[in-house]
């Protein structure tokens, strides 16, 4: 399955992916992240706790950064699997200037085997979107608590 989403940011791209690489950031923001600990470079030990309809459950796995372009780009591969069955993601995370703005674009896939996989495509397609949503609000928010 796939998912996608464009996020803008008021301010510049060196701010946002500061934000973006900060993990500290990125666990407070990421919905249900209980926690997020380094397991190497550019790679993290998480666990999430998810109460959504039948995908309710923890997760443990890891989430790796590679292919780093500061200021610009990187991809970011997650597995993680629980009661609920497996979650594996990649996703492409681009950051383009357009004027005072950043705006963040994010392309990648999803794939789920187990129990959570009977649950239909659309569901667990709405389901990340939604999660994805989140996770740019807060960092919005982050960034503008900074500003003040």
């Amino acid at each position: 399955m796939d998912i996608s989403g464009s996020y803008t940011f008021d301010a510049p791209p060196d701010r946002v992916w500061a934000l973006l690489m900060d993990p500290a950031v990125i666990s407070s923001c990421i919905p249900g992240c209980d926690r997020l600990e380094p397991n190497g470079e550019n790679s993290y030990r998480a666990r999430l706790t998810v109460a959504l309809a039948a995908i309710t459950g923890t997760y443990d796995g890891i989430v790796t950064l590679s292919d780093l372009a500061p200021i610009t780009s990187y991809r970011l591969t997650a597995e993680g699997q629980g009661k609920p069955g497996f979650v594996k993601g990649s996703s492409a995370i681009t950051l383009r200037e357009e004027g005072a703005t950043t705006i963040v674009g994010v392309t990648g896939t999803v794939q789920t085997g187990g129990p959570i996989a009977r649950l239909g495509q659309r569901l667990i397609g709405g389901v990340s979107k939604l999660m994805l949503d989140r996770f740019f609000a807060c960092l919005r928010e982050k960034l503008a608590a900074h500003d003040t």
